[in-house]
């Protein structure tokens, strides 16, 4: 981790001299992405989550200016050149592209009342693949409020980040996503996952015995825009599914009920699509819950067995996988070394999380890389992560520096 920051810090040093000058009151930040390792589409349900922050994540080059300029570049995306707004227009707008997440974190701020009275010049080097589903978005997002809070002085903790960047993306994006990507991006530990209840928030780091095992990121190579995709749509049939339940039950959130008390009142809901997704939701949360308990025991056997399980019934309940990742889980499943494995994020696209053993990762990813090329007729990627930390200061800018005349 630490040459990889070496190796980003002075790229991105470069790149920001290159584009917008001198390197005076600039500092340089990290926020990481996340896998989740169980409990998908819970996180708006009312539900748990088990997701980990990761090592991989984006980079950021930033600095306040003396206007009300905004200018955005990213390493990713070289093409595209620089980005240029203003804190007066703060609209969504397909035409700034992918400057839409920092824009929507740096509106909310200002919706809620924190002050931010100049514009700033930022570059952006991401490592995670975009459009995998290992939360690229939430991580532009974490790291933008991170910046915001150092440059600014703003007194907030990271869970407020995590709201804050959520806020955006359901406000500013249009993307009705939970709580657990920002969330795990804000509150990451090393080698340790969270156990989040999204009610309300109360959480607990649960260690990552993996010894003698890794974690086996699948890429299917499709991408996914959650926006453009059935997300929404998934979480529109849930809350019909929770209303026609309310009527048979007292319940807040699909997350209230047991397997047991699903089974006892699915019939109240009149949509047999939305009693599908009302049984994902229900199932998964118990899921999640049973799959910690397990994990705090040791049976990691067990805990594979339930990420297979959860697979499923995103994939036949929920719907939410495609020819893509069903081959990517399912051939992981061939392999005895192979201890689980099961779908990533949204759907529609992204990767798959498996735990693998050591001597078999190389079969593994040779087995599994060669019958989705076969089926699919494009390669997928394969990468061996850990869990990481949250959002950190990776070089400390010079506050005497910062009151800088504009370039």
């Amino acid at each position: 981790m630490i040459s990889e920051d070496r190796k980003m810090k002075e790229a991105l040093n470069r790149e920001f001299a290159r584009q917008f000058g001198p390197m005076d009151g600039v500092g340089i930040y990290f926020a990481p992405g996340r896998v989740n390792l169980i409990g998908e589409h819970t996180d708006y349900n009312g539900g748990h989550v088990f997701p980990c922050a990761l090592t991989i994540g984006t980079y950021a080059a930033a600095r306040k200016r003396n206007d009300r300029k905004l200018r955005f570049y990213s390493m990713n995306f070289p093409d595209e050149g620089v980005y240029e707004s203003s804190l007066d227009d703060l609209v969504p707008d397909e035409k700034y592209g992918w400057t839409n997440y920092p824009k929507g974190v740096i509106f909310t701020f200002i919706k809620r009342n924190h002050i931010i009275d100049c514009g700033m010049d930022i570059v952006i080097f991401g490592n995670i693949p975009n459009g995998s589903g290992l939360s690229s978005s939430a991580s532009l997002e974490i790291l933008t409020g991170f910046i915001l809070r150092d440059l600014f002085g703003f007194g907030m903790d990271n869970i407020e980040l995590a709201l804050i960047g959520q806020d955006s993306e359901n406000s500013y994006n249009g993307v009705s996503c939970g709580i657990m990507d920002q969330f795990a991006s804000a509150m990451g530990r090393e080698d340790q996952a969270i156990f989040l209840d999204t009610v309300d928030l109360s959480y607990e780091y649960v260690p990552l015995n993996l010894k003698g095992m890794k974690l086996v990121i699948a890429n299917t190579n499709k991408k996914h825009k959650l926006a453009d995709s059935a997300y929404n749509e998934r979480r529109r049939e849930c809350e019909k599914a929770l209303k026609d339940l309310q009527k048979a039950v007292n319940i807040r959130q699909l997350g209230d009920l047991t397997c047991q008390e699903f089974e006892q009142y699915k019939d109240a809901i009149s949509d047999p699509v939305c009693r599908k997704r009302a049984k994902h939701a229900v199932y998964e949360n118990q899921r999640t819950i049973e799959a910690v308990k397990i994990l705090k025991s040791g049976d990691i056997y067990r805990f594979g067995q339930l990420m297979k399980e959860a697979h499923i019934s995103v994939s036949r309940d929920y719907q939410v996988t495609g020819p893509e990742l069903d081959t990517l889980a399912e051939e992981a499943w061939k392999i005895p070394g192979c201890l689980g494995s099961r779908m990533t994020g949204g759907g529609f696209g992204g990767c798959t999380v498996s735990i693998v053993k050591d001597e078999a990762v190389e079969e593994f990813k040779e087995r599994v890389g060669a019958a989705y090329l076969k089926k699919i007729g494009y390669p997928a990627d394969f990468y061996i992560l850990e869990a990481g930390g949250g959002p950190r200061i990776v070089k400390q800018r010079k506050i005497k520096d910062e009151d800088r005349k504009e370039i």
